[in-house]
């Protein structure tokens, strides 16, 4: 169908870009055509900042963008910028940075006046139509009337950007130990909520790496609130309705403390480290519903997010049809008439109503009581309630699949895919399934050989066979970790070998000599108005806290010194933060564990390895590093550690080992002598 407009978005791949291409604005992507146009027509710019599952940038879109006095404002006096947060989070975190100075709040749509340089002076998130065609106004009027004052203000606003990127180094020795880990927890305690899960706070997002850190701290401390408040929020959570009950997977968050009501869009990132999460939990509590989720949740993955080639699809949009989750909900008619025989019980166990348990006679699908609780209440055995269940899921789930779907966004974000690709390989190890491994080993692969370049520069998107963008830090970071994971799943040293090849290039062309953090952006690309250096952990942990990790284990695995003592170094520069904000720090307070805790080498020889290997999964060890070899190895570790004819566990503490042993159960019990 031939439209009415086209923008200069059209030539872009990213699918949230591609849906402003026909928009009357006259749209640019982040350009220097767009940039220097700015400067020599001597316009303000609007910078539009989004993302495709984004439920209110499309209200935005539809009620300001799609507009033409709208749009005719915008093009006659702003050159307007529109950018995919996913694909550019740089220059996101600039512009939001900026929101956060002006207003102290954020979020997307994410919306900036910027002076034709970039430097910003006004911004906010979502305005209805009449909001913006009177900021836009009033914004030009002032600028054209006060060109002195403008310039202030950019120059105050920039300067506080450049601010939130600083960190000042300490130059201080810091140690590191259980009792700090007692301290964060002791902080972070009083914002748990041990009813319903999660934090106190409403929206509840999940943070996967806080409960990472959780399961951490009780295992070295036995602390029964850590561990509690851990399998109360992943209950809850896998119960309500943020979770697919009928197909799997996560949405990004909960509009009310009960899990119940979702924001319905599903990302990649959400449930890559929620697979992992749950995966670490069965290890520890060999809890079937957790195997249910990750299974579940993998074939979601598989079914709706994976490319041909072996990439991971970036997320699924909250609306179809133009309503948000409504390829998700039940009436009491649709259900009935798919369920059939099994109406009564099934609308029970999951609390369809006439009436409906969400909006007017729409029900979200999601569970009130276990599934024991349930048998036993309706006189059932567990059996029959499984059989009832698996046989509801499959039949909803095909029914679902005749509606109009979510839109796709079908970009390939490194960072994101190395997330999930070591979310396949926890799974392979907790449940020994080697198709995750085969999966895994194909993203890996596909990473490998088509994001990453033969000088270990990688790219940061993937879509219609191109890879483009210099890759952020957090694509390296990740990627760094998802190469260990596979190394310590199948002691394939390529990998680590890998793996230590793109943190030489993350510490030539990243690193901040005075603070002893990294940069999120290259040295290779061009300046923004800030250079920044992120440090919190939230919905995805930081990409410093991922590369001090990093550091710490292969300085372990190589016997590099360096590395190890650069991971320190990071870790001493927010140690004060780490004990205050605990769930916001809780990737670098892993590390923290690590540093604190009487961590092993655990080293495997011989033509065995693999099989001992997989019994050492089975059980939930945060505190061991894995190394193995059949034979031969390149690594320092495992030299001299072969005994003809044998197959001989090492386990050893601070280059300390014990006597090694053929024996599973003895190296365990090794393991687990403090």
């Amino acid at each position: 169908m031939e439209k009415k407009y086209t923008n200069h978005l059209i030539n872009e791949t990213s699918p949230y870009l591609l849906q402003h291409a026909h928009n009357p604005v006259d749209w640019y992507p982040w350009s220097d055509e767009a940039l220097e146009k700015a400067v020599k027509e001597k316009k303000l710019m609007i910078i539009s900042i989004g993302y495709a599952a984004c439920h209110w940038c499309h209200v935005m879109e539809h009620e300001s963008f799609e507009d033409v006095e709208v749009a005719k404002l915008m093009n006659d006096k702003f050159i307007s910028i529109k950018i995919d947060r996913e694909e550019r989070p740089d220059i996101d975190q600039v512009y939001m940075n900026a929101v956060h100075i002006l207003t102290g709040g954020g979020g997307w749509p994410l919306n900036c006046i910027a002076l034709p340089d970039g430097r910003p002076i006004y911004g906010g998130t979502y305005f209805q139509k009449y909001n913006w065609l009177e900021i836009l106004h009033k914004v030009h009027q002032w600028v054209e009337e006060n060109p002195e004052l403008a310039e202030e203000r950019a120059e105050q606003i920039s300067q506080g950007i450049r601010s939130l990127g600083t960190i000042v180094a300490n130059k201080e020795e810091s140690g590191f130990d259980i009792s700090d880990l007692d301290s964060t927890f002791n902080e972070w305690v009083e914002d748990i909520d041990f009813v319903e899960g999660g934090n106190k706070q409403v929206p509840k997002f999940p943070l996967p790496i806080g409960l990472q850190l959780l399961l951490h701290y009780n295992h070295i401390t036995k602390n029964a609130a850590a561990l509690n408040a851990v399998i109360i929020t992943l209950n809850k959570m896998a119960n309500g309705g943020i979770y697919d009950q009928v197909g799997g997977g996560f949405a990004r968050y909960s509009t009310d403390k009960y899990w119940f009501l979702p924001h319905f869009e599903k990302m990649l990132y959400d449930n890559a480290q929620l697979v992992s999460l749950y995966s670490s939990a069965f290890t520890l509590a060999n809890d079937e519903n957790y195997k249910s989720v990750v299974y579940e949740t993998l074939d979601f993955i598989q079914r709706e997010l994976t490319s041909p080639e072996g990439g991971f699809y970036s997320s699924l949009d909250a609306d179809s049809e133009g309503e948000e989750g409504k390829f998700y909900v039940w009436t009491k008619a649709e259900f009935e008439n798919v369920v059939a025989d099994k109406t009564k019980i099934m609308s029970e166990y999951y609390n369809v109503t006439n009436q409906g348990n969400w909006e007017a006679g729409k029900n979200i699908l999601h569970k009130t009581l276990s599934d024991e609780e349930f048998a036993e209440n309706n006189n059932i055995t567990a059996d029959d309630l499984a059989k009832f269940v698996l046989e509801t899921k499959k039949e909803l789930l095909n029914e679902r699949s005749k509606r109009i779907r979510p839109a796709l966004d079908d970009k390939i974000l490194t960072a994101w895919n190395a997330l999930m690709l070591k979310a396949y390989v926890d799974a392979y190890r907790a449940f020994d399934d080697t198709r995750f491994l085969e999966i895994a080993l194909k993203n890996a692969e596909f990473i490998d050989t088509k994001i990453k370049t033969a000088d270990n520069r990688l790219h940061r998107n993937y879509k219609s066979g191109k890879a483009t963008i210099n890759a952020f830090l957090d694509d390296y970071a990740f990627t760094i970790t998802a190469y260990i994971a596979i190394y310590e799943a199948t002691f394939a040293e390529k990998w680590l070998i890998k793996a230590e090849q793109l943190v030489q290039y993350t510490i030539e062309h990243f690193f901040d000599t005075s603070s002893g953090l990294f940069y999120y952006t290259s040295d290779e690309d061009p300046a923004l108005i800030a250079r920044n250096i992120d440090i919190n952990d939230n919905v995805i942990p930081s990409a410093n806290s991922e590369m001090a990790k990093n550091l710490y284990v292969l300085g372990r695995y190589f016997y590099k010194e360096e590395y190890t003592q650069k991971a320190k170094n990071m870790l001493t520069q927010v140690k004060p933060q780490a004990l205050k904000y605990g769930p916001y720090y809780a990737n670098w307070s892993i590390l923290m564990a690590w540093l604190a805790d009487d961590t092993c080498d655990v080293s495997i020889v011989g033509k065995a390895s693999e099989s001992i290997r997989r019994k050492f999964d089975k059980y939930y060890l945060p505190n061991i590093f894995i190394s193995g070899t059949e034979g031969e190895s390149t690594l320092e570790l495992l030299d001299n550690k072969s005994v003809d004819g044998k197959t001989m566990v090492y386990v050893c503490r601070g280059k300390v080992c014990n006597n090694p042993t053929e024996e599973f159960d003895g190296a365990l019990a090794q393991i687990l002598k403090k």
